[in-house]
């Protein structure tokens, strides 16, 4: 299985295919990151690849799997992605 690519690895590519230095294509991907974490609450969409969104989970029974003894999980805000169907046909192609 291939390694995951590093964000210098993204930078470098980034860079040559558009033509900028390391440092700017490294600009980028920090404040792109930094705008998705800020409009997450508004449901942040990348074109192509999905969407960061917030989402609420309810307050539902749970168990220790230690004791077996039931507990009450509290209700929570959580971040959710969910994959644009470009991505899954472009990625998962037959």
């Amino acid at each position: 299985m291939a390694k995951a690519m590093t964000k210098s690895k993204i930078t470098d590519h980034i860079a040559k295919k558009v033509g900028v230095t390391k440092k700017l294509a490294s600009t980028f991907l920090d404040e792109f990151a930094a705008l998705s974490y800020k409009e997450a609450k508004n449901s942040f969409t990348i074109p192509g690849i999905g969407k960061l969104t917030i989402v609420r989970r309810k307050a539902r029974m749970g168990r220790n799997p230690a004791t077996g003894q039931t507990i009450k999980i509290p209700a929570k805000r959580v971040l959710k992605f969910r994959v644009a169907k470009a991505c899954k046909d472009a990625v998962l192609r037959k």
